[in-house]
């Protein structure tokens, strides 16, 4: 099957992430995730206004960050945004939910991250959106956090 030269260029984009995120350090990723994650978080918002969950795991890995939360916290809140994505009754909406999930649980193993910024991507894709443009946010969000 050939491949559309869009998605020749959004192939290339997300290997960039990926090498770029591999040459990371840890909080930088776990505030990068928590990036991903917030900028579709509207896309779980406005199906699920009253759960609360996505976004206190991208709350808990940026006080986690900060150095003012465990470990162990913030991965209580990855646990609930993951529960959030299997109650929340949309694909696009448990993208989002899951992505938060992962930016929180980002705290625990940094490796998560790059699973932040791909659930980022399919909620994009999900919602009918440019997941180039999502991509290219993603790398020069991540460029930026790593002074690259």
């Amino acid at each position: 099957m050939k491949q559309s030269s869009s998605n020749k260029g959004s192939n290339k984009l997300s290997v960039e992430v990926v090498l770029l995120a591999a040459q990371s350090d840890h909080q930088t990723l776990a505030l990068w995730a928590a990036d991903c994650a917030e900028r579709v978080l509207p896309l779980f918002a406005d199906l699920n206004p009253d759960d609360t969950r996505p976004s206190l795991a991208i709350a808990a890995v940026r006080v986690w960050a900060s150095g003012q939360m465990s470990v162990g916290e913030a991965r209580k809140s990855a646990f609930a945004a993951h529960a959030a994505a299997r109650e929340s009754g949309s694909t696009a909406a448990a993208a989002v939910a899951r992505s938060c999930g992962h930016a929180a649980a980002t705290a625990h193993v940094a490796g998560h991250a790059i699973h932040a910024a791909i659930y980022a991507i399919k909620a994009v894709t999900l919602a009918g959106s440019d997941i180039e443009a999502e991509y290219i946010w993603q790398l020069k969000r991540l460029k930026t956090q790593s002074s690259y």
